[in-house]
């Protein structure tokens, strides 16, 4: 959608970061509507856009006519239905998940394991571990313990092994996410949670 209103000059996203939030959308369906003074949909912009009125003129001011309010209005359907099947697959996985609702909630206390990384676990792993003779077990199948590839005494690689794609990179984005937060968790904390992970 971004790419139809700079062909049409309309440069919305220079000012708006977000092409679907409310005070965009307000503006758009001015635009859809048939309103061509850029001052009329720079004036609906609400919360802290309405400080940027000034600045929202110019990009608003374009050669939009009825066929790109068409095609806008088609591209803002399709990201309205994508959304609405989102929300509905997000309820179905929290009633698939809820007899599993301890385990996630358990997951979700380690640093950098948030709920959509939780149920991602879950998912893949099931809530049962004894599956796993082993916590090495576990990590090969998930593809991230390191490579065993020696000959003749040679170390040749020890990159990770193939594992299930999902849950290395759910396990990749648990692991990035405390590096990136402002908040340290200390070397206590982090050994207590993993204490009361390990049975």
């Amino acid at each position: 959608m971004e790419k139809l209103l700079e062909d049409t000059g309309v440069k919305l996203s220079s000012v708006a970061t977000d092409l679907t939030g409310v005070s965009s959308r307000a503006m758009l369906r001015a635009l859809i509507e048939g309103e061509r003074d850029p001052a009329v949909p720079a004036n609906l912009a609400v919360y802290g856009l309405r400080a940027k009125i000034p600045a929202l003129t110019e990009p608003l001011n374009g050669r939009f006519n009825d066929h790109h309010g068409f095609l806008t209005q088609m591209h803002l359907n399709i990201i309205d239905g994508h959304t609405r099947a989102i929300a509905d697959l997000s309820t179905r996985i929290s009633e698939v998940l809820a007899p599993f609702a301890a385990a996630r909630d358990l997951l979700v206390s380690i640093p950098g394991v948030s709920e959509r990384v939780a149920e991602i676990i879950i998912a893949e792993t099931g809530a049962d571990m004894s599956v796993f003779p082993t916590a090495g077990h576990l990590a090969s199948w998930a593809g991230t313990a390191p490579g065993n590839n020696e000959s003749a005494g040679r170390v040749k690689s020890s990159n990770t092994r193939p594992g299930d794609t999902y849950l290395k990179g759910a396990l990749g984005i648990a692991a990035l996410a405390p590096s990136r937060s402002r908040r340290r968790t200390s070397a206590r904390n982090t050994e207590d949670l993993l204490r009361d992970v390990d049975p």
